[in-house]
């Protein structure tokens, strides 16, 4: 039987600089970079892949996939994403808080404080 050791998420992105940057805003940490080809960044337990392309989908964002983060401290991580600038949705759930936002291409994020 395969034995998986680990798993990253790899998204296709227009500006990798600028990919980049967002995402350490948000505070993930640069693990790897291949010149202009990709990059990678993390947080504990998950792994982004960022790939530059020009020919990134014509709908913005694949529309099916969304990354989530788990939070503690939400009053902290709501003004971060304020000084960031970022369009958030609030919503509230039996399973939690959310905070729902977009990356500079249009994927799918959240920020989490699960009840459980």
């Amino acid at each position: 039987m395969m034995s998986i050791k680990a798993g990253t998420i790899t998204i296709n992105v227009r500006d990798l600089d600028k990919s980049i940057s967002f995402y350490e805003s948000l505070g993930l940490t640069l693990k790897q970079r291949w010149g202009e080809h990709y990059a990678e960044l993390s947080s504990p337990g998950l792994t982004i892949g960022l790939h530059p392309s020009k020919e990134v989908n014509s709908q913005v964002g694949s529309g099916n996939v969304s990354i989530g983060f788990t939070m503690d401290n939400f009053d902290e991580t709501k003004s971060l994403l304020k000084k960031l600038a970022i369009e958030v949705t609030e919503r509230k759930e039996a399973g939690g808080e959310f905070f729902h936002f977009k990356d500079p291409d249009g994927s799918a994020l959240y920020f989490i404080k699960p009840k459980w």
